[in-house]
């Protein structure tokens, strides 16, 4: 009987640092001893690269345009510390539907048994958040994902994002997709933008998993091609990354968002705008549990 593979997806909108905390869960889960792929699903197929010293592989549809037959090696390649790197990629610019190259890509790999054939302990979807595409959604939708975790900062655009997946992850819960398993705070320096983010999950009845501060260790080690993982592993930085792996790994259940509704969640966002021009001008003392 073959073993369970732990299948973790990662949604989050363009830019905010989705990909770079992927590549630092991943660098450390192979740490804790874990045979880990880390499969891009982003047209511009850069998820992997601060894995492989900066460097970028092959995409899997750009292979089977160029090849009538695909084997393994064609498409996976190994990075830091043995992880396993493989990218969807997309449609040529302005052609095609680019969720397609999730689809294609993992039916690709799964036709060539290559998960079993690396014995595999975790595989990590990393998938752009802010595109309402069923291409998108195949992790969720097909319930290929067991958990999905959503990167968020206190960014109005980023947790419109976060709740739109949350409609997604509700919309497919009963006919057997992936559930929620939290929500990963990302670049969180100020009292205030943890309080939006806690107020914003409380709201929305999740949890977050791990806070994230913005951190000069990240942006050096991306100028290197590394994670902060690899590149300063004594760093506060990778301890944080080191604790959200762990916290990854150990969940085992996930649950039912309950996304906030447009005018909910604009009556909201308008609330803490009102709050934070407050705490500006010197209006407002104390927490934003207030509101």
């Amino acid at each position: 009987m073959a073993k369970k593979i732990k299948q973790i997806a990662i949604y989050g909108k363009g830019g905010i640092g989705k990909s770079t905390t992927t590549s630092n869960i991943s660098a450390a889960l192979s740490k804790l001893g874990l045979k880990v792929m880390q499969f891009g699903c982003d047209p511009k197929a850069d998820s992997t690269n601060t894995l492989r010293g900066g460097t970028y592989i092959p995409t899997v549809l750009d292979t089977l345009r160029e090849k009538n037959q695909v084997k393994p090696e064609d498409v996976v390649f190994k990075g830091f510390n043995g992880i396993y790197c493989v990218e969807a990629g997309g449609p040529a610019p302005g052609v095609g539907c680019a969720g397609r190259g999730i689809i294609t890509a993992v039916q690709l790999l799964k036709q060539l048994k290559v998960y079993e054939e690396l014995d595999l302990d975790v595989i990590i979807y990393d998938v752009l958040g802010d595109v309402v595409c069923g291409g998108f959604a195949v992790p969720i939708r097909e319930g290929i994902a067991e958990h999905v975790f959503t990167v968020s900062s206190a960014d109005f655009m980023a947790i419109y994002a976060a709740n739109n997946l949350f409609k997604g992850i509700k919309k497919y819960s009963n006919s057997g997709g992936a559930l929620l398993g939290g929500l990963i705070a990302n670049s969180i320096n100020t009292p205030y933008a943890k309080d939006i983010v806690d107020d914003f999950v409380a709201r929305t009845q999740t949890r977050v998993v791990e806070y994230i501060p913005r951190s000069l260790t990240v942006t050096q080690a991306e100028l290197q091609g590394k994670t902060a993982v690899e590149a300063a592993p004594g760093s506060e930085q990778a301890r944080v990354y080191g604790r959200l792996a762990q916290s990854i790994i150990d969940t085992t259940e996930s649950k039912v968002p309950s996304p906030l509704g447009d005018t909910e969640l604009r009556e909201w966002a308008a609330k803490w705008a009102d709050y934070l021009l407050a705490l500006e001008t010197g209006e407002v003392r104390g927490q934003a549990a207030a509101i």
